[in-house]
């Protein structure tokens, strides 16, 4: 379950990507960004918020944006922070580029090896009741209950489209530009609004 709180955002999740997505190198088709669908895992220590976005330019290309979340800086993670945010229930946000939150990274690994599906999205009102929110965005793990676990220590490597995340213990490969091409390996796929077939959004090497 994730909870989330009615709350502004300044900037909005959309403003920050879209301020920071020309100066990535894996970003060749962004004119005219749209959201097109977002997906959460929870961080089991309930501290760090990990979404997942969805973006489609003009021409139709998909870009997927991991973000984490955070309430205090991420030390050694300046280079991929995002933006930071004022949110009006939490107070300031800082919020990365999730390739490098240790957080992320083991959500994500252990939702494709578990074969795990989205979080359930619960929002929080200001008077503190709580309702469900409809989500329009699928996503999986294909399992392999094989994931050696803490994965420790990590390095990110940038590869054409497709960004590379070592770890001790197993490999991800975050597909920044979504495409049809498959997979053999254990991955996460996903559907959305206008992809009614399952795709490819992360491969686990182990």
């Amino acid at each position: 379950m994730a909870l989330i709180h009615r709350a502004t955002l300044v900037p909005s999740k959309l403003e920050a990507i879209v301020a920071w997505i020309p100066a990535q190198p894996w970003a060749l088709d962004i004119d005219g960004l749209e959201a097109v669908g977002a997906y959460r895992y929870d961080d089991p220590d309930g501290e760090v918020g990990v979404e997942t976005h969805l973006l489609r330019s003009a021409s139709g290309t998909v870009l997927q944006v991991p973000l984490t979340y955070r309430s205090a800086p991420l030390e050694g993670a300046e280079s991929y922070l995002v933006a930071t945010m004022d949110h009006s229930a939490l107070g300031k946000r800082w919020v990365y580029d999730g390739v490098d939150d240790p957080v992320y990274v083991a959500v994500t690994a252990a939702a494709i090896s578990n074969g795990t599906t989205r979080a359930e999205l619960y929002v929080e009102e200001h008077d503190g009741t709580r309702s469900t929110r409809e989500q329009t965005t699928s996503v999986s793990g294909t399992g392999t209950d094989s994931l050696v676990e803490p994965l420790g220590e990590r390095t990110v490597e940038q590869i054409d489209t497709a960004t590379l995340v070592r770890t001790e213990h197993a490999t991800l490969l975050v597909r920044r530009v979504i495409d049809a091409a498959s997979t053999r390996l254990p991955h996460l796929r996903g559907t959305w609004p206008g992809q009614p077939e399952p795709v490819v959004l992360v491969e686990l090497r182990l």
